[in-house]
């Protein structure tokens, strides 16, 4: 019998299709894209990029050229740009402004290394420092509200003919949607209950164990109660935070060896899927009267992975239900029980 369950946070509702129950093996594994060109984001080809903005570099090197461990670049074929102001302004019914935002390219390696899980600790480490820095740096642009980091891997996840291991930055100056939603249904919580329903869920799950992939140092991976997608992850904090850009460097190193074993047992698992991941944390909090009151206590910053096995097709369009055809209890066992 097919279950729909309940996102307890935004209120979404999934349809866990048990009668199409597949294992790992049935899903299919990185879909090939057309034939990469020269890669661009390659040490030795620095000029085929945008000037850094940041990089992670050796002792004396010089910006855009070698010696470095990451950079961060502007984005090539930006979706906003950062020039100009907002212009907010109506047309009749509608609303208008013009599109400016950020949008920036963190190169995660030197060498052409495709998966993030292939690179080392130590260097995943580097990556997620340089993502902290860039939070810092842009909330002090005004113009912005909210930071959303994401990585295509794969061809049929966005991720392009350049096989380099990147993700990207882009900020808005609105707040976007589904993170309202989360805003939204995490504070309703907290009003009621004065507690994080993110934090109440992590308790939860610990104590269940059915549905956690890995629960190490001061992180927790887990296959959410109502997954969209089979082999859906979300990576949180044990302890309570609402904004990732705070992390310590021992904390950062901690999620670190977290998102190798994780996102290397899905490699393994689902035979290299192509994924999205995706970092949801607090807007930059402006200040504005009675404005983002609670949210240093009922919002928890969380990173979500969608490996794109299934299709999303009329019936998802037409409902916002998602049909998952794994329970995320076997997911995480799964994975759980896969050794590296």
């Amino acid at each position: 019998m097919p279950e729909l369950r309940k996102d307890p946070v935004i209120g979404r509702w999934v349809i866990i299709a048990t009668e199409r129950a597949k294992r790992p093996d049935d899903f299919a594994g990185l879909a090939e894209g057309p034939p990469e060109g020269e890669c661009p984001f390659c040490q030795g080809h620095e000029s085929n990029t945008p000037p850094e903005v940041y990089a992670i570099r050796h002792a004396h090197t010089k910006p855009n050229s070698g010696g470095w461990d990451v950079r961060v670049v502007s984005s090539i074929k930006p979706i906003l740009k950062i020039e100009g102001e907002l212009d907010r302004r109506p047309k009749g019914l509608f609303d208008i402004m013009n599109g400016v935002g950020a949008h920036e390219v963190v190169i995660e390696a030197p060498e052409h290394i495709a998966n993030i899980a292939d690179l080392p600790e130590e260097q995943i480490t580097k990556v997620i420092g340089a993502y902290v820095y860039r939070f810092i740096e842009l909330e002090k642009d005004e113009r912005f509200k909210y930071l959303l980091l994401f990585k295509n891997y794969g061809w049929s996840a966005g991720g392009g003919r350049i096989g380099h291991s990147r993700s990207q930055l882009i900020a808005t100056p609105v707040n976007p949607k589904r993170v309202k939603e989360e805003l939204v249904g995490a504070k309703k919580y907290f009003d009621y209950h004065e507690r994080c329903i993110f934090c109440d869920l992590i308790r939860q799950e610990i104590e269940s164990k059915e549905r956690i992939v890995l629960d190490q140092d001061g992180i927790v991976a887990i296959a959410p109660f109502a997954s969209r997608f089979p082999f859906e992850i979300w990576i949180l904090p044990k302890k309570h935070s609402c904004d990732f850009s705070t992390i310590n460097q021992q904390h950062q190193y901690e999620l670190a060896k977290v998102l190798k074993i994780v996102l290397s047992k899905l490699k393994k698992v689902v035979k290299d899927p192509a994924y999205n991941f995706i970092l949801h944390t607090a807007p930059f909090r402006r200040k504005k009267l009675g404005y983002w009151k609670t949210i240093e206590h009922d919002y928890h910053w969380h990173i979500e992975i969608i490996p794109r096995l299934t299709r999303v097709a009329g019936f998802e369009w037409g409902t916002g239900f998602y049909i998952c055809p794994l329970t995320p209890e076997s997911a995480a066992k799964f994975l759980r029980e896969t050794e590296l």
